[in-house]
């Protein structure tokens, strides 16, 4: 695979293809935050990217809908990553606006019960912390398939698209979330969970 190289910066060309895991809990949030955070249904996600990936890391992402103004993606509002790869990715690739923080990352099993504990901190301030039960290890592998649309960062290059696709074990699952209430996801705090899933062992290709 291609790398893209200078002296502080190392990622894959695109597509990625990625396996690991996804635990997702969709918010219902009442007002607007701001102009990028409108009032309405976000999913915020742990992932775990694992050997396989052409990177392995972490992640903590929350995204939105963008409805029929971009044909049904969703745009990643805040994303963090332990991967400086990652970053660099993410950003140049895609214009998805990653930054680092500090994960811990924790799963039992118990025959086809898990049991997840994550967290996310930021200059060892915390931004989230999530607990899962799920039996989907034994579920039916199922395709997937969708994109995002991202508005251009700061630093320009313009608006980018990616589509995704893949598969993976899916089940609705237990989750219980708590966002610092002065964190960079303080605005998730008091939102209404609908729904909890996780994919198990997802096969993904991005980009």
């Amino acid at each position: 695979m291609t790398e893209h190289t200078d002296e502080t910066r190392i990622y894959p060309a695109a597509p990625w293809h990625m396996v690991g895991s996804l635990w997702l809990t969709l918010f219902k949030v009442r007002e607007d935050v701001d102009a990028t955070r409108p009032a309405g249904v976000y999913g915020a996600a742990f992932v775990s990217y694992e050997e396989g990936s052409p990177l392995t890391y972490s992640e903590l992402l929350v995204a939105r809908s963008t409805g029929k103004a971009h044909g049904g993606r969703v745009s990643i509002t805040d994303i963090w990553v332990d991967s400086p790869a990652s970053v660099a990715g993410g950003r140049e690739l895609w214009a998805i606006p990653k930054d680092l923080c500090d994960f811990t990352f924790e799963s039992s099993h118990t025959g086809p019960l898990s049991r997840t504990s994550w967290s996310a901190s930021l200059e060892r301030r915390p931004i989230a912390s999530a607990r899962f039960t799920d039996v989907s290890r034994a579920a039916v592998r199922v395709p997937f398939k969708g994109g995002t649309w991202q508005p251009e960062l700061p630093e320009g290059g313009g608006e980018r698209t990616a589509d995704l696709q893949g598969s993976a074990k899916a089940l609705p699952c237990r989750g219980r979330w708590d966002f610092a209430p002065d964190g960079p996801l303080g605005w998730l705090a008091g939102a209404r969970p609908l729904a909890s899933a996780r994919m198990s062992g997802f096969r993904m290709s991005f980009g």
